[in-house]
């Protein structure tokens, strides 16, 4: 997908801290409208943008932003939960279902609802937003979600780019957004990822490492586990 310039953007998430940078840079790059979703959207102050309920956990609400929104072009799966405690034995069972629903079946639903509009509309393009945490268990549930995610992407990647639909999945430590406001460590401006984002859309790549955590996560792949998890080498000794 060259140019986002005329095409009509799907985002998810659009309320929080990343959609509306969504929001706002694919309309500064020349999208023709953009539907910001939500489970209870917001007001804009641009006739280009089409608020849109959307809860991408709910089939039937999946089902009528289809019928909403036929013209889309790009479909940005950027809305995610995450959990209150990191070990996957400490989340309650809702944290887990949650974070299911929302992390993984939402954004495949959603790309496999949107597939046919998409193949029509091509050069097309999906974007699935991961986590440096696809490849590092720490956050458990959560974690695993993304790794998911992950793998759900490569193969949607697969089927779909006989039918002009460029798939981008995107990798990332934490962004100081307000789900991350209480994590510590470096956190990535939002501007920053979603212009690195759409640079790498409209270059036509396949994968964004958006900071240096992700790059060294996956590099990290192919060591031994211990060199990822020194806890399991501690634990041995």
């Amino acid at each position: 997908m060259p140019s986002l310039t005329g095409s009509v953007v799907l985002v998810t998430g659009a309320n929080g801290g990343i959609g509306t940078h969504f929001v706002r840079e694919a309309l500064a790059r020349g999208a023709a409208k953009v539907y910001a979703t939500a489970r209870t959207p917001k007001a804009w102050d641009d006739e280009r943008i089409v608020p849109l309920t959307l809860d991408v956990t709910d089939p039937t609400s999946i089902a009528a932003a289809v019928t909403a929104a036929p013209d889309v072009t790009v479909l940005i799966n950027n809305a995610g939960a995450n959990t209150s405690t990191p070990g996957i034995l400490t989340h309650t069972d809702e944290e887990i279902r949650s974070n299911v629903e929302t992390n993984f079946l939402g954004p495949l639903f959603l790309a496999r609802a949107f597939a046919p509009i998409l193949s029509t509309n091509s050069p097309s393009a999906i974007i699935d937003i991961h986590s440096g945490l696809s490849w590092y268990a720490v956050a458990g549930i959560y974690s695993a979600t993304k790794a998911a995610l992950w793998s759900a992407t490569n193969s949607l990647r697969l089927e779909l780019a006989p039918a002009g639909v460029h798939v981008v999945g995107v990798h990332v430590g934490y962004v100081d957004t307000a789900m991350a406001a209480d994590a510590t460590g470096p956190k990535l401006d939002p501007a920053v990822l979603v212009t690195k984002v759409l640079d790498a859309t409209e270059a036509d790549e396949y994968e964004v490492l958006a900071d240096d955590t992700s790059v060294q996560l996956k590099a990290a792949l192919s060591a031994p586990l211990e060199a990822l998890y020194p806890q399991l080498a501690a634990g041995r000794a």
